[in-house]
């Protein structure tokens, strides 16, 4: 069973996806901003993270940036999750180290594609 780290603030959002990935057989871990998906990600080394890019206390951007630079956390995939379709957003996301993005609302059979693509499944 893979292990996916949903760093997510909104309680909605992590409520309704952290079920959904459950259901499918994930075991979920959770945290409600970039720090705490900083630390999680070291302690509980999840096999993919997705990533809200809008985060309180530290944004996703720089979490995942602080991820990527980190050796015990940068070989782990991370999805950046936002509300913002625009193709610079895909960009940014991928140059601070993301290794795929997705919009909200999440399309969970889409998503469920790019995490079994990242886990080599």
């Amino acid at each position: 069973m893979a292990k996916v780290l949903l760093v997510e603030d909104n309680e909605m959002n992590r409520d309704m996806l952290s079920r959904r990935l459950a259901r499918r057989g994930y075991e979920v871990v959770i945290a409600m901003d970039g720090r705490g998906g900083i630390e999680m990600a070291g302690s509980e080394q999840p096999d993919i993270i997705l990533m809200d890019m809008s985060l309180p206390v530290m944004d996703g951007w720089d979490a995942t940036r602080r991820l990527k630079a980190s050796p015990d956390t940068q070989a782990i995939p991370v999805i950046a999750l936002t509300a913002h379709a625009m193709t610079s957003d895909r960009e940014k996301a991928l140059e601070a180290g993301c290794d795929d993005y997705d919009t909200k609302p999440v399309e969970l059979p889409r998503l469920l594609q790019k995490i079994e693509r990242l886990l080599g499944r």
